[in-house]
């Protein structure tokens, strides 16, 4: 309601027929993920949960946890000693997996079904996860972020959630934002993005223009898609952006381009 009250106070700007849609990432507030921060928080979380019950554990891998991080910084990357950083790695998910263990054998029973199951089978699936597994859980407080790789040399892979943005095609307002809970192709999220476009304004989009990211569908409803066609060797990057400026314009009619 408040994002459609902001639309609204532009008037007639942002009712433009054309929109410019694109995707990006909406980036959580993560640090970058590796199974050894996992592992090590989830061994951090139960060591906490045991304090919080008055349990008295056997060991709370204090030392041992603070030298495996250290193997796991230092060697992980080194091609010479990165058996010493995969045998720390599974030391720390062994750790983990004693810590829940115990903790099922030691907790009230109450407190195990009620409060706690849950969250021990969130963790052992973590730590149960390979490195070519799909739905990797990368987050333990942000379950839902997934990987995308954008294509960009400095940051290839990026986490978080795909996020579609629409603006007018001329005052460039945006009236349509969108965020996607799969990593879906840029193609299969413009029904969605076109859909909050149209109770944001309440209008329907006559054209969409899009990168070649959004290859396939050439009419989502009654929305025409328009697409710029592959660059010709002899053009410039003005030459580019004003053909794409001129596609834009056309709203889908054929360019001449001789």
């Amino acid at each position: 309601m408040l994002f459609k009250l902001s639309v609204k106070l532009h008037g007639h700007a942002a009712l433009e027929d054309t929109l410019n849609i694109d995707t990006t990432v909406q980036e959580k507030n993560i640090t970058y993920p590796t199974d050894g921060k996992l592992a090590i928080k989830i061994i951090n979380r139960l060591n906490k949960l045991a304090k919080t019950y008055g349990i008295q554990q056997r060991r709370t891998y204090g030392k041992e946890v603070k030298y495996l991080r250290l193997s796991l910084l230092r060697h992980f990357r080194h091609a010479g000693r990165r058996a010493k950083a995969k045998k720390a790695l599974k030391r720390l998910r062994t750790v983990a997996f004693t810590q829940i263990h115990e903790l099922r054998r030691t907790l009230p029973c109450h407190v195990l079904f009620e409060q706690c199951q849950r969250d021990f089978l969130f963790y052992e699936r973590i730590l149960n996860q390979k490195k070519g597994d799909h739905n990797k859980i990368y987050s333990i407080h942000e379950p839902d972020v997934y990987c995308m790789g954008k294509g960009k040399y400095r940051k290839p892979y990026e986490y978080g959630n795909k996020a579609s943005i629409a603006s007018t095609a001329q005052s460039n307002i945006i009236v349509g934002v969108v965020s996607h809970p799969e990593n879906l192709h840029d193609s299969k999220t413009l029904f969605d993005v076109l859909a909050h476009c149209q109770n944001s304004r309440d209008k329907a989009v006559k054209a969409g223009v899009c990168d070649r990211g959004y290859r396939g569908p050439k009419k989502i409803g009654e929305t025409q898609i328009i697409l710029p066609g592959p660059p010709l060797k002899r053009d410039n990057r003005y030459q580019q952006d004003k053909t794409r400026n001129e596609n834009a314009a056309s709203a889908g009619q054929p360019l001449n381009r001789s």
